[in-house]
């Protein structure tokens, strides 16, 4: 795949698009330097569309989906798969769950021909619903419950989320999961594994046509499914800081600050990125320099932003160097958060932000897997897969005072969220 940026936009150009009358929306892109070839399909379902009392299906159920269906029983996926050379793996959000192939050309048919039989007729048995259960149990409290980050951000969710779905975690709540049943497995599945409420993307060495019909017949007879229920977006307005204590055997506090930020189809996302990679990336960032090389508070800083349907999250983590006070540390950090809000980036920084964030960006539009990703996710979050691509030019249109506005709009101190961990108490 070409790593130009116009070399991407041209590719776009060229995606057949189809959509099968059961709702099925199909985005194919040939590309022939390479006979490989990436298959993506992304379901809009993940903890976003969730209920109290059920949280985490969607990740318990991305695990049942390699337990077999009618033509390819149990272990077989995977075992054909790998018999013809490729490989695949799958990933639950708050936002889409998504399965991906990654193969030889000549095994196309075979990955259809998988992904249609499991989006057909997938086994739900109790045996390997409580299989999975236990695999997810595990999971959590490997990395939750005996995480520091983890429990961290389970707190921080809360606190910025009192009532949008965003506020539980992706993995959902232990007792919840206990208690989903194998009736609960297949509602879900009739609804949200439905091809109305999926796409495929399928990015390499294809025939763009030829492929379109393979899967039109492979598909073609699956039932559309009903409509998903609508997910309620509403979230009342935070009108103070909020605080949360987490107690936890560990060597040295940290600190977590969240806040709420927009959807993300706002213009201020991009903006927010290139805010996220001059604070926190590389040693050349800003909280870097100060709080773990000049001031000696923090042996780590990590910042994110994610781009979500509903509202984001912008954080901040600290992990504090032993015997630091978690107060001397946020009074830096809320200085340096401060300084960007008053008198923005230097010049230097944001070249330096946009420069990281398009080497980043080319680095995953550089192969078939990666442009599929992008597709899928756009037309997720976005509403289009043309917006792969965009955000190229959106991070160069980004000036100072944009990110010194977004700095002072969305990281304002009257809307943050503080976790702080106290070493001590019971892992």
């Amino acid at each position: 795949m070409n790593s130009r940026p116009e070399g991407l936009i041209e590719g776009l150009d060229r995606v057949l698009v189809g959509q099968l009358p059961n709702g099925l929306r199909v985005r194919l892109l040939a590309d022939r330097n390479v006979p490989a070839v990436s298959y993506y399909t992304f379901f809009q379902v993940g903890s976003r569309n969730e209920r109290p009392g059920k949280t985490g299906i969607s990740h318990l159920f991305e695990h049942m989906m390699f337990n077999g269906a009618a033509r390819y029983g149990p272990k077989e996926f995977d075992r054909v798969l790998e018999s013809r050379g490729g490989c695949s793996n799958a990933y639950t959000s708050n936002d889409v769950t998504a399965y991906y192939e990654d193969f030889a050309s000549d095994a196309l048919e075979t990955v259809v021909d998988l992904e249609a039989d499991r989006m057909r007729s997938l086994a739900v048995t109790p045996e390997t619903l409580e299989q999975e259960r236990q695999v997810v149990k595990e999971e959590r409290r490997l990395r939750t419950e005996h995480s520091i980050f983890g429990l961290m951000e389970e707190q921080l969710d809360a606190l910025i989320f009192m009532a949008h779905p965003y506020r539980w975690p992706v993995i959902g709540w232990m007792d919840d999961i206990e208690r989903i049943s194998r009736d609960d497995c297949m509602e879900f599945f009739r609804t949200y594994y439905a091809p109305g409420n999926a796409a495929v993307y399928a990015v390499g060495d294809l025939d763009p046509e030829a492929t379109l019909r393979t899967i039109e017949r492979a598909y073609g007879d699956v039932p559309a499914g009903p409509p998903p229920a609508p997910v309620a977006p509403g979230e009342p307005p935070q009108r103070g800081e909020r605080r949360a204590v987490v107690r936890y055997p560990s060597q040295a506090p940290a600190v977590l600050v969240g806040w709420r930020g927009p959807e993300a189809r706002c213009a201020d996302s991009a903006a927010l990125d290139v805010l996220q990679t001059a604070l926190g990336s590389g040693e050349a960032s800003r909280l870097r320099r100060r709080l773990v090389e000049t001031e000696e508070l923090a042996v780590a800083v990590h910042v994110s932003w994610g781009w979500r349907i509903d509202p984001g999250v912008f954080f901040v983590f600290a992990e504090l160097a032993p015997k630091v006070k978690a107060e001397r540390a946020e009074r830096v950090l809320w200085e340096e958060i401060a300084g960007v809000a008053e008198r923005g980036l230097s010049r230097s920084e944001l070249q330096r932000a946009q420069r990281l964030l398009r080497s980043s960006l080319l680095h995953e539009l550089a192969t078939h897997s990666g442009v599929a990703h992008a597709m899928g996710l756009a037309e997720s979050l976005l509403g289009d897969w043309r917006e792969a691509g965009r955000a190229l030019e959106l991070y160069q249109a980004v000036q100072p005072k944009d990110v010194r506005r977004v700095a002072r709009e969305w990281l304002d101190p009257h809307r943050r969220c503080v976790v702080t961990l106290e070493p001590g108490g019971e892992g």
